[in-house]
């Protein structure tokens, strides 16, 4: 998916503890000899081992399962999200050796390769516990009066099954969701590398967040209330995945939705966007328009500005009578397109972008223009990955359940 920019959710109850915590059963003293690891694995449950994303009330809980006070758990969250130690190792109290010997970790990944633009924005390639590498990029913005913020650029899966046309993510391959705490932990990576709190957080890197919505919530979740992002400050991008949307607009988040349009119409956004197909352009507008009335929030649209394929001013035009046609609360954020190698689309000339937003503006439509950073960096989604890594590791076995999830999800 195009790796675009804004800010989007947050609420969602956290995973429920006994998706994180071992029964109560299997926690055995030290004296018996027995591990929390290896009475799990002598009952084939293999427990979540992950620190990373779990909220103070978890970690508390998990240390009273250790037989520890629960102040304990108080301490690893302050280790965790303030201090953001990356391994157990260096916990400052005797728990870590309970924590190491049950087979927990904090959850972080080491840096595998970093660019930096000469505008500043860098991207860093996260190698994962699997080997696979996932991109997330920050992009530091100073105002006026001197104070950065600082947007993290976030993938939610690992490549991206949906395949748009003009996307290098899609042309890199699909390999699996992404877990909670790898979510996260691009956050803390690009918060410890611009020694700066990330002050916006969007869901628009590598992958389709609405196929990996569970995480993407949980990791909301924590984001917000953990590492105390707020809600408002975080975006999720989509391109468009049948009842997701609706799911999303029950959780009654603050959040941004964007949704990636890149077409007035559905003969072009079919032949743009393969997946549009299966969700019908009436259908994604009704969804969007329902989004608006159960949340207040407006939507903000992605589109993608293609030099001769979407980008005169007829489209705006068409473009502008849609949104009407279905509501008010829009916003459509354009973004001229970003060449990657092998594609046969074109970066838009100034003149046409300044022209189709004109259009827009001038039908009531708020418009805005993405700024291009990072062109140096090999900004577009999934570009950066697929130097180092074109194929993501996709096993024949893994390939089949990806596909049967996507059909699911669909």
């Amino acid at each position: 998916m195009i790796a675009t920019s804004m800010a989007v959710i947050q609420h969602v109850c956290s995973a429920p503890l006994a998706r994180v915590m071992l029964p109560r059963s299997l926690v055995v003293s030290r004296s018996r000899g027995l591990s929390i690891l290896s009475a799990a694995r002598a009952s084939h449950a293999v427990p979540q081992q992950v620190l990373l994303g779990m909220s103070e009330y978890e970690l508390q809980q998990l240390a009273l399962e250790f037989g520890q006070q629960s102040y304990r758990g108080k301490q690893l969250h302050h280790l965790i999200y303030k201090r953001k130690v990356k391994e157990i190792e260096d916990f400052s109290h005797s728990f870590r050796n309970d924590l190491q010997e049950a087979g927990w970790k904090v959850g972080r990944s080491p840096i595998y390769h970093t660019v930096t633009a000469a505008d500043g924005t860098v991207k860093l390639l996260i190698k994962l516990e699997d080997n696979r590498l996932i991109e997330t990029v920050g992009i530091p913005v100073e105002d006026d009066k001197g104070s950065m913020r600082l947007t993290a650029c976030v993938s939610s899966q690992v490549g991206c099954p949906l395949r748009c046309s003009f996307c290098a993510t899609g042309k890199g391959g699909f390999s699996r969701n992404l877990k909670r705490h790898e979510i996260i932990e691009q956050v803390l990576a690009i918060e410890e590398l611009f020694k700066n709190r990330v002050t916006n957080v969007v869901f628009m890197g590598m992958g389709e967040p609405m196929l990996n919505l569970n995480s993407v919530l949980e990791a909301h979740r924590c984001l917000n209330k953990d590492v105390q992002i707020g809600q408002r400050m975080i975006t999720i991008s989509t391109v468009g995945v049948p009842n997701t949307i609706r799911k999303l607009a029950s959780h009654k988040l603050q959040s941004t939705l964007a949704v990636s349009l890149h077409a007035p119409n559905q003969k072009l956004r079919e032949a743009i966007v393969p997946s549009a197909k299966s969700y019908p352009l009436d259908a994604i507008m009704k969804d969007c328009r329902d989004y608006f009335l159960d949340t207040s929030r407006r939507v903000s649209f992605e589109y993608a500005l293609l030099a001769g394929v979407n980008d005169t001013t007829e489209h705006a035009v068409e473009l502008a009578q849609l949104l009407h046609e279905w509501g008010r609360g829009n916003h459509v954020n354009l973004i001229p397109f970003n060449p990657i190698e092998g594609s046969e689309y074109q970066r838009p000339h100034r003149k046409a972008v300044a022209a189709f937003a004109a259009a827009l503006e001038s039908r009531k439509i708020t418009v805005s223009i993405r700024q291009t950073r990072g062109l140096d960096a090999s900004a577009a989604c999934g570009q950066l990955r697929n130097k180092f890594q074109k194929n993501p590791l996709l096993t024949e076995s893994e390939n089949l359940q990806s596909q049967a999830d996507v059909a699911v999800a669909c």
